[in-house]
């Protein structure tokens, strides 16, 4: 039997127990039947079922294997909640803003570490959202109305939706405080598949900040299959932040989803430093005219660490903006995979869209797939994409030694500098602080200023 044929058949032992889990996650999860979020569940599992997990021969996925994640034994739902205190998990707070907290540890929600409202804003959690009589008609106009046609990795997300965060921000409200979703994984199980659905409601005229991180406080195997819906509607504004800053046994699979309407602005901008695989799927749709759209990416790696950023925008409205930029340095043999797509469609006229990938190799080892696309079927736009891979300017580093200035710290103001551009626009100075500061660790330099 060849090794390919051996992966694929560890694949189907995964999705064979998942089969099983799922009609036990049917009978535990408290859903009527006969309702709609039960049949959304039910059409998702079936389409997993008939598609099964991406491979490399989907044109998708062709950079990144997931066959070293399948071969785990995953418990696919916790069986206790482990006891965690603030004290252990200060340091992932942005604890020096006030901030609403969603916490979820091991897949489960987390009251004492969390801070919810619903002052004239819905923060809350999915569980809530997806059983209770007055969330039922937000649920049955946005729940899964993105993600459904999308891979079945999605598709497998919705199918166990049970729990994560349920945003839902009335017209003309400006949230006053940042919003927190961070999931941690303790290591409660030897190796954990976690599932996270979340979904935000922009309400007209409304806007709202978010930060988002997934984090594992164990060295066990940890696998994050995550979906977030975002619907920005007419004069919206959102602002969304990953942190991946994880642990060598911790991978992540990202779905986020933004539909925008008229005169909406939508920013995600998505940091990349740690974990064994991340795999970053973000599409935004715009459904109005003068819709503007914000994606903005760094990545830094070492080790044998993947990043996959797979970028879509849909322009169908005229009159519109997309502004894309992700920077990327890889040492060691780490990999990194951009894979952007803008589509103009016929009606989209008068649409400004740019899209670049820049990236700096400085192991030798190290590798990056990149892969810009715009397809264009309107005659009245400006659109442009570029994509460039090298090393760091030797001249420029030669010049900074000759002013006194360390090879090593040179190499990583230098570094800095390059990133820079994709941090410009973060809108929340602590957060900027933190980052910065992770920037500073990954370079393993010390640098003497404020950043």
């Amino acid at each position: 039997m060849s090794a390919e044929n051996i992966e694929l058949m560890k694949q189907m032992d995964l999705k064979e127990k998942l089969i099983s889990s799922f009609l036990a996650f049917e009978n535990q999860v408290d859903v009527d039947v006969d309702s709609k979020v039960h049949d959304v569940r039910s059409k998702a599992f079936s389409n997993f079922e008939q598609q099964g997990f991406p491979t490399k021969r989907d044109e998708e996925w062709k950079y990144t294997n997931l066959s070293s994640l399948l071969k785990s034994n995953y418990n696919i739902f916790s069986k206790g909640e482990a006891s965690l205190t603030y004290k252990d998990v200060k340091q992932y707070f942005i604890n020096e803003t006030d901030c609403y907290n969603l916490v979820f540890i091991d897949g489960k929600f987390n009251a004492f570490l969390s801070n919810t409202t619903h002052d004239g804003l819905d923060v809350c959690v999915m569980s809530a959202a997806l059983t209770k009589p007055k969330y039922e008609e937000a649920i049955n106009t946005y729940f899964n109305k993105l993600a459904k046609e999308n891979n079945s990795l999605s598709d497998l997300n919705t199918a166990f939706s049970a729990e994560g965060a349920y945003v839902n921000i009335p017209k003309n409200t400006v949230v006053p405080k940042p919003i927190q979703i961070l999931n941690f994984s303790t290591g409660s199980e030897q190796e954990i598949l976690i599932q996270p659905r979340n979904l935000v409601i922009v309400g007209e005229n409304a806007h709202v900040q978010i930060i988002e991180r997934h984090q594992s406080l164990t060295g066990n195997n940890t696998l994050t299959n995550a979906v977030t819906e975002i619907f920005v509607n007419k004069r919206g504004i959102v602002d969304f932040y990953k942190m991946q800053n994880d642990v060598e046994t911790a991978s992540l699979i990202d779905g986020t989803f933004v539909s925008q309407q008229k005169d909406s602005v939508a920013s995600v901008h998505t940091f990349s430093f740690g974990g064994k695989l991340t795999r970053n799927n973000l599409e935004f749709y715009q459904n109005g005219e003068h819709c503007v759209s914000h994606m903005n990416g760094i990545s830094i790696l070492d080790g044998k660490q993947h990043v996959d950023n797979h970028t879509l925008v849909q322009h169908k409205a005229p009159n519109c903006e997309s502004h894309e930029m992700y920077k990327g340095i890889y040492d060691e043999k780490s990999t990194g995979v951009f894979n952007g797509k803008v589509i103009v469609e016929q009606a989209a006229q008068k649409i400004n869209a740019y899209q670049q990938n820049n990236n700096i190799i400085v192991g030798d080892k190290a590798s990056v797939n990149s892969k810009p696309q715009l397809e264009i079927f309107a005659d009245d736009v400006k659109c442009s994409h570029g994509c460039t891979i090298g090393q760091l300017d030797e001249s420029a580093l030669f010049y900074m030694q000759q002013r006194g200035i360390p090879k090593k710290e040179a190499k990583a103001l230098l570094m800095y500098a390059f990133s820079n551009d994709a941090l410009k626009d973060v809108k929340i100075p602590e957060l900027k602080t933190r980052i910065n500061a992770i920037i500073a660790e990954k370079l393993d330099v010390n640098i003497g200023f404020d950043l």
